[in-house]
């Protein structure tokens, strides 16, 4: 395999998919409005409630807003994922793919095609999100280094997810099915987690795997490095008996490992059975 045409034809393929969000722009705004409204609901309804119990900003929601926007950044792009099978599935449908066989291209172009352009459209998502948690009153109080890596780390996340849903996209008969057994996942997965309370409230099976689900770790990992572990501060513990109160599982403790050995583990099973899928789908 040439290494340099396999980079090009997976590019081609990327733009091809950036492009048709261009064309449908309807996708985008649809893409985007979905977060705001997350933000906006969860940080001001429940902002509201759990703010007020939390105590320490007068019961406006102030600190819970900056507890939660890490959740929201996880949640998001772990959906946000579902795009990749959805986009496979659609393709497979309408013939797409047929047209791709006929070319002279790698047949995992395709693949890596498809899942770059929905890490360009998770750049989109974290931006519009960031500008609207800014708007509301977060603040990142950390370094701007730290900041980056935890970007990085929740696209590297969504990226090791969008192969799992590319799976799932070629192996299912319809796109709409991707939703409705993405959905069954991904929803208690994101839920189940640190994402939207502490996880260290819940009852001691659901706080059990809230401590090992990776969402939490990527979520707790984002909240560190954008110096919102505090917002929830119990003022009865110092700093340090606060992290230890959160950090209680290893995975927590080491939140940006246990997230990066998630997405090798990931990546190493699903790029090879999403491109075993792909050939078998073609040769149909």
């Amino acid at each position: 395999m040439n290494v340099g045409y396999f980079v090009s034809d997976a590019f081609t393929v990327a733009r091809r998919n950036l492009i048709k969000i261009k064309r449908v722009p309807d996708l985008l705004v649809f893409t985007t409005l979905q977060p705001i409204m997350f933000v906006l609901l969860f940080g001001f309804v429940f902002g509201s409630a759990i703010g007020g119990i939390a105590g320490g900003d007068g019961g406006d929601g102030s600190s819970y807003r900056e507890f939660m926007m890490a959740g929201i950044f996880a949640q998001t792009i772990v959906f946000g994922a579902t795009l990749t099978g959805y986009g496979m599935a659609e393709d497979m449908q309408k013939g797409i793919i047929d047209r791709f066989r006929t070319l002279p291209m790698h047949p995992s172009s395709v693949l890596f095609g498809r899942t770059i352009s929905d890490v360009a459209n998770n750049v989109i998502v974290l931006v519009v999100m960031s500008a609207t948690g800014l708007a509301i009153g977060w603040r990142i109080h950390g370094g701007v280094l730290d900041a980056v890596l935890a970007y990085a780390l929740m696209l590297l996340f969504a990226y090791a997810v969008s192969w799992v849903m590319a799976f799932v996209g070629l192996v299912v008969r319809a796109p709409e099915i991707v939703n409705n057994a993405s959905f069954i996942v991904v929803f208690p997965m994101t839920f189940i987690a640190n994402t939207f309370v502490p996880a260290e409230n819940l009852p001691a099976t659901l706080r059990t795997v809230a401590g090992w689900n990776p969402v939490s770790t990527i979520t707790h990992a984002a909240r560190d490095n954008f110096g919102n572990l505090g917002a929830l501060k119990d003022p009865t513990l110092t700093a340090e008996q606060m992290r230890s109160r959160i950090e209680y599982t290893w995975a927590l403790e080491h939140a940006e490992l246990y997230t990066l050995i998630w997405v090798v583990v990931l990546l190493m099973v699903f790029i090879p059975l999403a491109t075993r899928q792909y050939r078998r789908a073609v040769a149909r």
